[in-house]
Parts: C-alpha cells; structure tokens; sequence
C-alpha cells in the first residue's frame, strides 16, 4: 500500500535543504577534519596542498616529456649506429674492391710493358737480322 503523504520534491528543494543543513551544521563547533569533509578541499591549508599538487603535476609533465625525448633520442641514436655500421660495411667493401682493382691495373700495366719489350724486341730483330745478313756474306 502507497504511503499517504508521499511528495515528489524539486531541486531546488533539495537543494536548500542541503545547504541549510550545511549552514547549521558550520555554525556549531565543528573540528578541522570535519570543516574538510563539510566545506571540502578549501582554506589556506588545502590551497598549500592544492599548489603542491600543481606543482607535482608540473613536475610530472615536465618528467613525461624527458621521458619521451629520452625514447626519441635513443632511436635516433640507435639508427645513427645502424647508419656507421653500414657505412663500416661500404667503407671495407670500398678498400677491398679497390685492392682489387690495383691488382688488376698492376699486372694490365706488367702486360702492357711486356708487349712493348716484346715489340720493340722484334723490330730491332727485323732492323738487324738483315743488316747482320747483309754484312755477313
């Protein structure tokens, strides 16, 4: 069965019906810990923690974003590394392939001068083999 006085209330009833009790029970001797419960983090002491709290807050900000540079800066210098480490590779490569090819210009020189002995060698034989002939019968 329903009550018989039953009454839908408003907000704002509510409302002030809470701030009176708010009201009365601030007006009576209430102790620190209660002012904070009923007034919440207000007052000089909460805005200490208040700023502190900003400060932490800050403090952690400005840790986040070392952090992350941190990360950032350790991927690029892990890519520098990959980068040398390439370049160490292309730079022996380099040496080899030229050691290589100095060989080779080496001994294309060694034939190149070899040829020309040996030309030189069969004109002078061409030029005195028949001067020898003639002169010797």
């Amino acid at each position: 069965m329903p009550p018989k006085f039953k009454r839908h209330l408003n907000d704002d009833e509510v409302t002030g019906s809470v701030k009176s009790e708010r009201r009365n029970l601030l007006e009576e001797d209430s102790d620190e810990e209660e002012d904070f419960f009923l007034r919440g983090p207000f007052g000089p002491r909460n805005d200490k923690i208040r700023h502190v709290q900003n400060q932490v807050d800050e403090v952690i900000d400005v840790m986040q974003e070392n952090i992350t540079k941190v990360i950032e800066r350790g991927e690029r210098l892990d890519d520098l590394q990959d980068k040398s480490e390439s370049l160490s590779d292309n730079a022996t490569a380099f040496s080899n392939r030229a050691k290589q090819l100095r060989r080779q210009m080496w001994w294309r020189g060694c034939k190149m001068k070899a040829i020309i002995v040996l030309v030189a060698v069969v004109l002078l034989l061409v030029i005195i083999v028949p001067i020898v002939l003639k002169y010797h019968t």
